[in-house]
């Protein structure tokens, strides 16, 4: 059947949530999901993967997933050359630390799982609790250096830690190694990828056996010498009000924040514009949003308007 639509009609989306062996309550608590939990660490917001697939609330696609809307309705998306939705969009409540972690590029993955994307991905802190830190790269100089380092277990010596604080913005390129630490909740928006590699899970039993670890596959992906800290994080508070705050290029996506104060127009300018509201509350276009939910405008929406005193995110993918 062929649905008739208006390219004027946002795609509101009922998210995924997940738990998590670290997971906490804030998800349930401060956003109201209604499938969320006392141990719900991850809300997959704007999702087109197996392990997590969106679903339209209502409008002309309600009920479908948008991995079907993306196969179906590619003028939607800009009629797109690509098979899948490109980026994946979540929420992530930390309440304890988590596994130390690295992610492979797409040849990698494409080679060694099943044809999968690779990952690259970026965080925005919500909030944490201070003093709050994250683990990011390593300080091996040399690959021999690294696995030493990682058989005699040299975990403080090895990892980097770095304090955060919120609106900080933290770019995770493929072979970075990589932790969120307990008291984070952070906007999370990657590629449409599901293969992390876990290096160090500090022992922690998951049904009383502890979890898989994958060093291999780490060892061969983790980059040497780590990027600096420079090139990985910057703070994305205060940038100017009403604006389209481009905070990320990179070969995937696009991710942009927008602070709005009363009444401001955009234009929706790309193959499709997927945004959540993190903080605040308002309406696009009279419609009712606050924080929390998860749409996305579909390609020649136009001009969009949003009011009310609001912090989202919005991203979009790019031509490969």
């Amino acid at each position: 059947m062929e649905h008739q639509t208006s390219q004027k009609e946002i795609l509101f989306l009922d998210p995924v949530c997940k738990d998590n062996i670290w997971g906490g309550s804030r998800l349930k608590q401060e956003f109201h999901y209604p499938s969320a939990g006392e141990q719900t660490g991850e809300c997959w917001g704007i999702s087109a993967h197996p392990n997590g697939d969106g679903t339209v609330k209502n409008g002309t696609y309600a009920g479908m997933h948008l991995s079907r809307l993306w196969n179906e309705q590619p003028q939607l998306f800009g009629n797109p050359d690509a098979e899948q939705f490109p980026l994946l969009a979540k929420m992530i409540d930390a309440r304890e630390d988590l596994s130390i972690q690295v992610h492979p590029d797409d040849d990698y993955a494409k080679r060694n799982e099943n044809g999968a994307n690779g990952k690259t991905e970026c965080w925005y802190i919500m909030d944490c609790i201070q003093p709050a830190s994250l683990i990011i790269g390593h300080n091996a100089k040399t690959r021999k250096e690294l696995v030493q380092m990682i058989e005699q277990e040299q975990w403080n010596s090895l990892l980097r830690e770095v304090p955060i604080k919120k609106g900080d913005f933290i770019k995770i390129d493929p072979g970075t190694v990589h932790a969120i630490k307990g008291g984070c909740l952070i906007y999370e928006t990657q590629q449409n990828s599901d293969v992390t590699y876990r290096l160090y899970d500090y022992g922690r039993l998951s049904n009383g056996r502890p979890r898989e670890l994958h060093l291999k596959q780490s060892i061969d992906v983790i980059q040497v010498p780590a990027k600096e800290m420079t090139d990985c994080i910057f703070n994305a508070d205060g940038l100017p009000e009403n604006q389209l705050n481009l905070l990320l290029d990179c070969p995937y996506f696009k991710v942009f924040k927008i602070n709005t104060k009363k009444t401001a127009r955009f234009e929706q300018a790309y193959p499709f514009l997927a945004v959540s509201v993190l903080e605040g509350s308002g309406s696009i276009d009279g419609n009712q949003i606050q924080k929390g939910d998860h749409l996305i405008l579909p390609a020649g929406y136009g001009t969009f308007c949003l009011e009310g005193e609001m912090s989202l995110i919005a991203s979009t993918g790019q031509d490969q």
